[in-house]
């Protein structure tokens, strides 16, 4: 990354070899606002080749919001350094330092957010797993300690009574005892199971759950890529995930859901070691997220629904965290109702040679 770049003197060009193997976007102007050098990631960042922009206007081929068209206006009146924070351009989101010369001409050099969005992404997810498991461990205490009564006095009454109806009653209350013992023990620590499960099935048994749960059709269009293989983890896990999202959406009053698959490559996940991260889109028209609510959506006990707990979108997380994965939220493009909820998963492409069929790709059921 370029840190306080000078502009070069008039008549002498940029490094440009040099400057087209760094990640920071790099735009020398003209003082009439033209085009003089823009580097590789400039393509990327502006959308728009070089060789198009060389000597014309930048805000002729490059989409500029308006607060970088006022900066640079600025900046061709004055000689200063300006910087702007998180500006939204055609390659995603920029911070953006403009230096100007004495001529008029300035040097605009964009550093890409996306490798620092998805570092905090990272940190807000082990923050949200960690909390889960916190709560755990607080609330098992809690209740273990009246559970523990209950199991006794039941256990108590099932050798007292003599009659067999009530002390089958007794033992009854003593096995779902038991049983919220072994619930509180796996909550916010889920024990998944490692083999290979076929996505698409996985999703479309999530949507069947729930077109029986509403008694109707979900509305839910599928926009798949056929060449994503067998996925190793574990598919009932997965599936609650699904259902979990699915139902927000249900509940947020969408009439419309759309499924989308993509495989990504150097994706969200910094601390994975596979080469391909497997992306699933959940997109609806619901009623969307409450921006008060946005940046605290995975942490347990937040809700925005009257009769929610608070804990179906917080083990979502962990369990796509146990699969070395994530959740993110994003709410839908300026105009668009509702909501885009993203779960990423890393792609192990060996599970596709032993997914117990004899194949190696899977396309929609």
């Amino acid at each position: 990354m370029v840190r306080g770049a000078a502009l070069s003197a008039p008549g002498t060009p940029l490094p440009a070899e040099l400057l087209d193997r760094i990640d920071s976007a790099i735009v020398q102007l003209d003082r009439d606002g033209r085009v003089v050098f823009m580097n590789a990631a400039a393509e990327q960042c502006m959308a728009a080749g070089r060789d198009r922009a060389l000597g014309r206007v930048l805000g002729e081929v490059a989409f500029l919001p308006p607060e970088l068209r006022d900066a640079l206006d600025e900046a061709a009146t004055a000689d200063a350094v300006l910087r702007l924070h998180e500006i939204s351009l055609a390659g995603g989101q920029y911070d953006c330092t403009i230096k100007s010369d004495a001529d008029g001409g300035r040097l605009l050099e964009l550093h890409d957010l996306e490798w620092e969005n998805r570092r905090i992404r990272l940190q807000q997810r082990e923050l949200q797993t960690g909390l889960l498991e916190l709560l755990s461990r607080n609330l098992g205490h809690e209740i273990r300690n009246p559970l523990g009564g209950i199991r006794g006095a039941a256990q108590m009454l099932a050798a007292e009574l003599e009659s067999p109806e009530m002390s089958q009653l007794a033992r009854l209350v003593m096995r779902e005892s038991d049983r919220i013992e072994e619930l509180l023990q796996s909550f916010g620590q889920p024990r998944l199971g490692r083999e290979p499960f076929d996505l698409y099935r996985v999703l479309d048994e999530a949507i069947d759950l729930l077109d029986a749960e509403f008694g109707g059709d979900l509305g839910c269009e599928r926009d798949y890529d056929p060449s994503i293989p067998p996925i190793l983890g574990d598919g009932a896990a997965v599936r609650q995930v699904f259902l979990n999202l699915l139902r927000n959406a249900r509940e947020a009053g969408a009439t419309s859901i759309l499924l989308r698959t993509r495989i990504e490559h150097g994706g969200v996940l910094l601390q994975t070691t596979a080469a391909s991260l497997l992306r699933v889109d959940v997109m609806d028209n619901g009623e969307g997220v409450p921006e008060s609510l946005r940046n605290l959506l995975f942490l347990p006990m937040v809700t925005g629904k009257r009769a929610g707990t608070g804990l179906g979108l917080a083990l979502s997380q962990q369990i796509a965290a146990s699969h070395g994965g994530m959740i993110s939220y994003e709410p839908r493009a300026a105009g668009k109702r509702g909501s885009r909820f993203s779960v990423h998963l890393p792609l192990d492409r060996g599970a596709a040679a032993s997914d117990g069929n004899g194949r190696e790709e899977r396309g929609p059921a």
